[in-house]
């Protein structure tokens, strides 16, 4: 290991990864530093229960946002598969078992749907309609993410169709979403990607919601959510392999402790995994972690407020698929993203009880089924014995609900969980739930603050903090990556930091490495080259 590199990278998630694989691959003598024993941050899979052999996607779990622009850049190793069925959303109206089944794409099955649940095909067409709207958005917006930042006005001229991004920007997404639907579980299925991992009143005019809701349809141009194949820690040990092939030194169980400046450049302190402190030199220091760990480094530099994070996650094995009270197969209803206590009634109601310090009840939560699509992550024996993954989601469940007794609350939540699957299917969950070497039910759950201790998530929050809108929103931002700081050999690589980012999409982290990379060049040393 060298005293000095062109680049020191903090933090070895998967952004941190990308940034060090790019500047590796374009001859810049790169340094990873990753706390924890392994790299990709919130985006790894592991066996959780004991004696069974399946490996979870135990944080993040579907890729949208990746460009295919980086896996061609890095020829990463990533496969994705897709999903046959949208959603799923099951519910009780007028004392019937009723069911909205979104197709991909959609067709007889999801018009008939539709008709069934809100007796016309009103709904159907504004579907139609509006995701037709939104989806030329995604075409046109989508490469842009990529590129040095645009003012609205330069934005806006790309466009095929403005006035979709000005209603989003313009309107609380609750009021936009209400202009198209009536019906309230319809409305409900469209406002969850504005809520996903952000706690916020959709009729607010404050913008969360509505940027949420813009990224999360907007990846690749597509906004297909998709499977990866192997579980999510495939996906980060292909970027970690693109970056140590191009010549990064990653190193693990390396503590940051400060991260300093001075006019012959950076230094980042820190200690090994055997008690070693170290100093390293750098031209230029790339932030892979949260703005406030960073500013933390600094000695207090660009303090933050801590950010909100607001989902629990619950991860499970099922002994088999479990049979609804809709009578639909379940193979089908778990498919694609099943909604449960989602319509746009009770996602209003669970803000309110959150913002009142109250874990809502019932959950509103999203479910779905990696097994399905990608078998490869059950054992031999899982697979023979008819195993499945089931991943749930939880909305509107703020990091502060959990601050007081995390342990007490996770608990709580986990069994309105399973209380509020319970409520759609025709027999109880326990009887489906696998159980480990101890004779424990395959049910983990994870808050905010368990996000926050165990990776150094600050506040929960899987983005790192708010979301921001994909354009420069001050003059001097124009032409520049969105990643700067107040130091100009310090960026950020992370979605919080990052204008431009959020899920496992790597976005800052390319954004990281083209702003080093558009500094005055910090090494004679020759392009590296895969070997």
């Amino acid at each position: 290991m060298k005293s000095r590199y062109d680049v020191v990278v903090v933090g070895g998630g998967h952004n941190g990864l990308v940034a060090a694989a790019y500047l590796a691959r374009a001859g810049r003598s790169v340094l990873v530093l990753e706390q924890l024993g392994h790299v990709g941050g919130a985006a790894v899979s592991e066996a959780v229960f004991p004696g069974v052999d399946v490996r979870l996607s135990k944080y993040s779990y579907l890729v949208s946002l990746l460009p295919d622009q980086i896996v061609t850049d890095l020829g990463l190793s990533v496969r994705l598969a897709d999903r046959s069925f949208a959603s799923y959303t099951p519910f009780a109206r007028d004392g019937r078992d009723l069911g909205l089944l979104v197709e991909r794409p959609d067709g007889s099955a999801t018009r008939a749907s539709f008709a069934e649940v809100t007796g016309s095909d009103v709904e159907y067409g504004s579907w139609h309609e509006f995701y037709g709207r939104i989806a030329v958005l995604a075409e046109d917006l989508a490469p842009t993410l990529l590129e040095p930042l645009m003012g609205i006005a330069d934005l806006t001229s790309r466009l095929r169709d403005p006035s979709v991004l000005a209603e989003l920007r313009d309107l609380p997404l609750g009021e936009l979403v209400g202009r198209w639907f009536k019906d309230d579980v319809v409305g409900g299925v469209v406002l969850t990607d504005g809520l996903v991992g952000t706690f916020a009143d959709v009729h607010a005019d404050d913008g969360r919601a509505s940027a949420c809701f813009l990224y999360h349809l907007i990846g690749n141009g597509a906004g297909q959510w998709r499977v990866p194949i192997g579980g999510m820690g495939a996906v980060t040990a292909s970027m970690a392999a693109a970056a140590r092939r191009f010549g990064a030194e990653l190193e693990v169980d390396a503590t940051a402790g400060h991260v300093a400046f001075d006019a012959s450049g950076g230094e980042v302190g820190w200690v090994d995994g055997s008690g070693v402190e170290h100093i390293t030199g750098a031209s230029v220091v790339v932030s892979g972690v949260a703005p406030s760990v960073l500013a933390q480094l600094r000695g207090g530099l660009g303090a933050v407020a801590r950010p909100v994070g607001a989902q629990v996650k619950v991860n499970m094995v099922l002994r088999r698929l479990p049979r609804f009270r809709s009578g639909i197969d379940p193979a089908v209803a778990l498919a694609g993203t099943m909604h449960v206590a989602e319509s746009a009634s009770e996602l209003d109601a669970a803000y309110a009880a959150a913002a009142a310090g109250l874990l809502p009840d019932p959950l509103p939560f999203e479910v779905y089924c990696h097994s399905l699509a990608d078998p490869s992550i059950l054992g031999p024996a899982e697979r023979e014995a008819g195993y499945h993954t089931l991943t749930l989601f939880a909305m509107q469940t703020p990091v502060g609900l959990f601050d007081g007794d995390n342990d007490a609350r996770r608990a709580e939540a986990a069994r309105l969980a399973v209380e509020g699957l319970d409520a759609v299917l025709a027999e109880p969950l326990s009887e489906c739930l696998a159980r480990d070497a101890d004779g424990q039910l395959c049910l983990q759950a994870a808050t905010p603050v368990d996000l926050e201790n165990l990776i150094g998530m600050t506040g929960g929050n899987i983005f790192h903090g708010d979301l921001s809108w994909p354009y420069a929103g001050e003059e001097s931002q124009v032409g520049r990556w969105g990643v700067e700081t107040d130091e100009p050999r310090l960026v950020h690589a992370n979605a919080g930091g990052a204008l431009r980012g959020g899920g496992v999409s790597g976005i800052g982290g390319h954004n990281a490495a083209m702003a080093v990379l558009s500094m005055q060049p910090v090494s004679s040393a020759p392009p590296r080259r895969p070997v």
